[in-house]
């Protein structure tokens, strides 16, 4: 059923109307009348409204200037204007305004019911989207999104609101106990809560009739986080006290969600006033200072476990003094999974995603005194997993490196890139280089180099040795034809004149 306002100077039309609507078989219900615009906005902002009728031509106020201001209290209202042929240049100023349709004095049956049915059609559409949009973000485990016909066509404030991270448990962090303490506050106005598919975060949609009560949005947000903590339920809540396009909800919600990742704290609830959010340009996300992330970094680079854990402590102590946001600490924990899986193993992306895992219910933690016990625990099991990979045996070490320098043979590659790379000091390098190919590592590695040359000499005969030599990363062609004679016993020149030797032998069928 909807509800129509109908606004008419001349109380036998306004009459008429009335009479006819009740006798048509529609789900309409009209639940006020007004004379003058004036009179009509405070019957909209005081009952819920889906249709008005209005005339053009009234004292106090025009049919305009309400049609104007009715349209700021509610976008979705649907508008019907009643004018006389005499009032064509008003009509055409009304289309402008976005009004439905226009009824021409005197008000007939027919038209009035060929009107009606299209609007009512088209409001029936309006609340199927709207609905449709919702159940985008309404966790669908819930049910599907349902709101009553009193509430479906009124202008609506959105808020989100989320659990308070590191608060205790607590069996009133539901829809139903959050329904019944929200609606208390708001009441008379209709308000409904819908939990969404992020963990812990609840979509509440008020009537737009509250900013008649609150003078900010910050009084309206504080007076239900206050009411809500008093309650046990720690919360942080965002809003804005300017009604949300219907057709613009989802986006609004994607929107509200960022912002309150960004800025909830880890200690106290919080409000956020997204209006102010929206009008800033740029970018407003704060990060955690380049130099302080890579002192952790190196810390894990290099084994220095006791280190790590004296500034671990240090650091969380600071961020608890600081009521750090929440989205810094995640982006920190998230900075350790990478550099520990890194170091661990980085071509085996199981650890990672084991890492993540085992980290995951520290955010679930009732205190935040429990998160950091359980990070520094996280941490030394981290370090367990370091220790047992600087325990692997010296052949899957050597394997592991010489087919990463097999890879790299027509690159300038050094000790310390390979160190850097297995995330191990360039002397073990040369320990189990040295015991498995009996050279040093330039030994080692100009050698694969060399054989390399020779193997482009007989496959690819037309490559000049200067070709070769820059392919390899030789600094010259000299020094790549003095080493390649320490190694070969012979110049390049030589080599390959053997080479052609041999292979003409073999095209002749002469043994070699």
């Amino acid at each position: 059923m909807y509800n129509v306002l109908i606004v008419e100077d001349s109380k036998p039309i306004l009459r008429n109307i009335k009479t006819l609507l009740s006798s048509l078989d529609l789900p309409l219900t009209v639940v006020a009348t007004a004379t003058n615009g004036e009179d009509a906005l405070e019957e909209l902002g005081r009952l819920p409204v889906h249709l008005l009728i209005t005339d053009i031509r009234m004292p106090r106020m025009d049919g305009l200037t309400l049609i104007e201001q009715a349209k700021l209290i509610h976008p979705q209202l649907l508008v019907v204007l009643i004018s006389g042929y005499s009032d064509f240049e008003y009509t055409r100023k009304a289309l402008n305004l976005q009004v439905f349709d226009y009824l021409l004095k005197p008000v007939a049956r027919q038209q009035l019911e060929e009107v009606m049915n299209r609007a009512i059609g088209q409001m029936n559409r309006h609340t199927l989207n709207e609905t449709e949009m919702l159940n985008e973000i309404v966790d669908s485990s819930y049910g599907m999104m349902q709101l009553d016909e009193q509430f479906q066509h009124s202008p609506k404030l959105m808020f989100i609101v989320r659990k308070q991270p590191f608060a205790a448990s607590r069996d009133e962090w539901n829809p139903e106990t959050l329904q019944h303490w929200l609606s208390e506050l708001f009441a008379p106005h209709a308000c409904r809560v819908f939990p969404t598919y992020v963990p812990k975060q609840f979509l509440i949609l008020v009537n737009g009739a509250i900013t008649g009560i609150y003078s900010t949005v910050y009084e309206c947000l504080e007076s239900a986080r206050r009411h809500l903590s008093i309650q046990g339920i720690e919360v942080t809540i965002g809003g804005q006290l300017q009604p949300a396009e219907p057709g613009k909800l989802p986006e609004l919600y994607y929107r509200m969600t960022e912002i309150l990742n960004e800025h909830q704290r880890i200690h106290q609830g919080a409000v956020l006033d997204f209006g102010v959010f929206f009008s800033q340009t740029g970018s407003e996300k704060e990060t955690i200072e380049p130099v302080f992330a890579i002192s952790f970094v190196e810390m894990i680079r290099g084994r220095k476990k006791e280190q790590f854990k004296l500034k671990l402590v240090e650091q969380l102590t600071k961020w608890s003094g600081e009521n750090i946001r929440l989205a810094d600490l995640e982006r920190f924990v998230a900075l350790l999974i990478d550099t520990f899986a890194h170091v661990i193993s980085e071509q085996n992306t199981d650890i990672r995603l084991s890492l993540e895992e085992s980290s995951a219910p520290l955010f679930g933690c009732e205190s935040y005194a429990d998160f950091s016990r359980g990070l520094l625990e996280w941490s030394e099991k981290c370090f367990e997993m370091l220790q047992a990979h600087n325990r692997k045996s010296g052949q899957e070490w050597f394997q592991q490196m010489d087919e990463y320098v097999k890879m790299n043979m027509y690159s300038p590659l050094s000790i310390t890139d390979v160190a850097h790379k297995f995330h191990i000091s360039p002397s073990y390098i040369s320990r189990i280089i040295k015991k498995y190919t009996q050279r040093t590592f330039v030994q080692y590695y100009t050698g694969l180099k060399i054989n390399e040359a020779c193997k482009l000499m007989e496959n690819r005969q037309e490559m000049k040795f200067k070709e070769i030599s820059d392919a390899l990363s030789f600094s010259d062609q000299h020094y790549f034809s003095k080493v390649f004679k320490e190694y070969t016993g012979y110049s390049p020149t030589e080599y390959k004149e053997r080479l052609l030797v041999r292979q003409d032998k073999e095209n002749k069928g002469i043994r070699v």
